[in-house]
């Protein structure tokens, strides 16, 4: 008879670090604080330079500013960029400007500039770096309610941090990370319902006496406030740009499908029509009105004053019959978006830097936003090639493929298990990447993929702690696992420095900036 002894499993450097935080409230702390000081040294350092609107800062900085003033976008003179820099700040006219994105991220941006003063370039970019470090901090909090693992958060936020793209974004005034934060806003607070029914409202609910015996249909939940706070996070996405609505639409679809889920847990027999017919109405009520009039709010300025463009278009010939009883205002609001909507559907002018939906997982065409070359001897450059300063909106190469892949590796493991974990970050995907495939003729840009990123993080810090930390494997596989992370971990800081110059336009030796050419659609 031959006695088999079971090696002890040890302890991996995972267990230990995670335990250690978990067991230290000043480490809870300390953790996600530091990787957020991280993110904002490497957004707010120098974020002053250039002095001058990049790339689309010259819509939204000035659209913002006179937004600001007036309470709509005007529109500002010819050569009005170089003026602006150069402190002529108050020279927008009179006449409404045609504006095809909401007021919402033109507002943060606008009171930035108030803060620290229309003239400053730190003032223009200040919202979006608040906004860009805020997230990081955000995405923790998010991987830390969906996982319970401090490993999977730091991972997630920290990668998210160094990643080249959520550090350009973060550095100009454009309104995709503001769309970015409020969407990942809206995730978490989906995270915090589902936790609040599971732990308050059903147990209250189904206590004895409260809902009977018949279990064919389960209780109707009116109190849900999280549900309320998503309405108002996807609506203030929304608000900042119209691809928000996609998030709006899919989370009401998501908090269904999850109603039905628990339904059918807990042993509701007609748990589909339950969540659909019976719950699905009352979701609606507390997720869509409240997104609806928090997004009327942001025009609050456009429908208080007469200069905003189309504001009076129906002024003369409003509405008869049913819509008569709408005010007129919003009869010309509804005019206006009428026109915007027109506008992006037909968006196809040609674009140098433009990269449709479907090229964005390969990496093809990432976005050069700001490009000036310098002279042997000007600005300090000391290279006999002449320098260089960029800003160029690349993710972490390394990163953003093993995301990619790291996604592939969540659809398989959804397939196979059918844990909601999975789900939960393929809907986030799903919701910011899908729809722009439908529009594959429209102008797009590499950068749009910011929204995606914190998904993708996540799906990455997931795959990282199923490698170094796998069920049931030998001593042996996690070590090697462990490793295996550990050396990708560093390659990607590593990585992630190397590229740092040539996304903040720091000025380099031209054949430095050349080594960043990996493929011929880059630099």
């Amino acid at each position: 008879m031959t006695t088999t002894v079971e090696t002890p499993v040890r302890p991996t450097v995972y267990d230990r670090v995670s335990t250690r935080v978990a067991a230290s409230p000043r480490l809870q702390i300390a953790v996600p604080a530091l990787v957020t000081a991280v993110a904002g040294i490497l957004r707010f350092w120098n974020l002053g330079h250039p002095h001058e609107l990049v790339f689309d800062e010259t819509y939204y900085v000035k659209d913002a500013w006179s937004q600001w003033n007036l309470g709509f976008a005007a529109k500002w003179p010819d050569e009005a960029d170089s003026r602006f820099a150069a402190g002529e700040t108050d020279i927008f006219l009179d006449a409404g400007s045609y504006v095809v994105h909401p007021p919402l991220g033109k507002f943060l941006i606008g009171a930035g500039m108030a803060l620290f003063g229309a003239d400053s370039s730190v003032g223009w970019r200040f919202a979006t770096a608040l906004f860009g470090t805020l997230a990081v901090l955000l995405l923790y909090v998010v991987a830390l309610t969906l996982t319970r693992s401090i490993g999977v958060a730091t991972a997630a936020a920290g990668l998210m941090a160094i990643d080249g793209l959520a550090i350009v974004m973060s550095r100009v005034a454009l309104l995709d990370t503001f769309v970015m934060f409020f969407t990942l806003l809206a995730f978490w607070f989906v995270l915090l319902d589902r936790r609040w029914l599971r732990e308050r409202e059903w147990p209250r609910r189904t206590a004895p006496g409260r809902w009977g015996s018949d279990s064919r249909w389960g209780p109707v939940f009116w109190a849900r406030p999280w549900v309320v706070a998503a309405g108002l996070a996807a609506g203030a996405a929304t608000a900042v740009k119209w691809s928000g609505l996609y998030v709006l639409a899919g989370i009401g679809i998501y908090l269904v499908v999850i109603d039905a889920l628990e339904r059918r847990r807990r042993g509701v027999e007609f748990w589909p029509a339950d969540a659909a017919v019976r719950q699905g109405p009352v979701t609606f009520v507390l997720l869509v009105p409240p997104a609806l009039l928090l997004y009327l709010a942001t025009w609050t300025g456009w429908l208080l004053t007469d200069g905003g463009y189309d504001r009076h278009t129906v002024d003369g010939a409003p509405a008869t019959g049913f819509w008569s009883w709408v005010p007129v205002s919003l009869q010309n609001l509804w005019t206006y978006h009428q026109s915007m909507y027109g506008f992006h559907v037909g968006l196809s002018a040609s674009h140098s830097y433009a990269s449709p939906a479907w090229q964005w997982p390969l990496l093809v065409r990432p976005t050069s936003m700001f490009y000036h070359s310098d002279a042997l001897g000007e600005a300090g450059c000391t290279a006999a090639a002449g320098c260089v300063q960029n800003i160029y909106s690349m993710p972490n190469p390394l990163v953003w493929y093993a995301a990619v892949a790291a996604t592939v590796y969540l659809v398989v493991r959804f397939i196979r298990r059918r844990d909601l974990v999975s789900g939960f970050v393929l809907t986030g995907v799903a919701l910011t990447w899908v729809p722009w495939l439908l529009y594959p003729e429209r102008t797009v840009f590499q950068f749009y993929t910011v929204v995606i990123l914190p998904f993708m993080l996540l799906a990455l810090a997931i795959a990282l702690r199923d490698l170094a930390h796998p069920a049931g494997a030998s001593p042996d596989r996690r070590v090697t696992g462990q490793r295996v992370v550990a050396v990708f971990l560093i390659v990607a800081l590593v990585l992630s420095a190397f590229w740092y110059p040539i996304l903040t336009a720091t000025s380099v030796p031209y054949d430095f900036w050349r080594l960043h050419n990996w493929s011929p659609t880059w630099i």
